[in-house]
């Protein structure tokens, strides 16, 4: 499901305009977006399974990458913040380091 990193690189680009124009929440939120696309790729690849909802991503990741979930499970307490509280840059550039560190770790990993 190539779309789905397709789909991650879009809101990865979105998230960066809107770093660039300093509106913090839009931009922990595509970032996040990114972050969950990349972990529905991460999914499909390995189990042939589209995630419907938060709930079964996080069950999903629990189970069969422990690692990726603990942080994404961090950071969906940051993405919860953006729906109503004020963000910062370095709110917004942590969600960015870890999509980046996602990222790269798909493109060197092999399938599990």
């Amino acid at each position: 499901m190539e779309e789905l990193l397709e789909n991650a690189r879009e809101s990865f680009e979105s998230a960066e305009d809107d770093l660039l124009k300093k509106r913090y929440n839009s931009a922990v939120a595509s970032f996040f977006r990114a972050i969950t696309n990349m972990c529905d790729y991460l999914i499909y690849r390995d189990m042939k399974i589209i995630s419907k909802n938060h709930n079964e991503r996080f069950n999903l990741l629990k189970k069969y990458f422990s690692d990726i979930y603990g942080k994404v499970f961090e950071l969906f307490g940051k993405y919860r913040d953006s729906y109503n509280l004020r963000l910062s840059e370095k709110d917004a550039r942590g969600v960015k380091e870890y999509a980046i560190e996602l990222e790269e770790f798909i493109r060197n990993k092999k399938k599990i």
